[in-house]
């Protein structure tokens, strides 16, 4: 059986807690789909159908991409490669950001 994609109000719901865990708090936007006149931010629900709409359309293609692996690799460590730590530019700064 197939899962049951989630409904606005529980997207709501999950995006309101992972902004609040960041310190984000929609309610200091004005409520409603109209922009502020004078500061010009969006309206709560411009700004919750905007991340509803990313929730659905970009989080489910990026959690199923996987590193390409060469041909002849046997099906089953396909998986554990696609684990594997990406290339990093600048290898030191992340080093040392991973120790912290």
């Amino acid at each position: 059986m197939a899962p049951t994609p989630p409904t606005d109000a529980e997207l709501d719901i999950l995006i309101r807690a992972r902004l609040a865990a960041l310190g984000i708090d929609l309610d200091q936007l004005p409520s409603g789909t109209t922009p502020d006149p004078e500061t010009g931010s969006p309206g709560q629900d411009s700004v919750l159908a905007s991340l509803r709409s990313f929730l659905r359309g970009t989080v489910a293609t990026l959690a199923a991409y996987q590193l390409p692996v060469p041909g002849v690799t046997d099906p089953d460590a396909v998986k554990a490669l696609s684990q594997q730590q990406v290339p990093v530019l600048y290898p030191s700064n992340s080093t040392e950001w991973r120790k912290a």
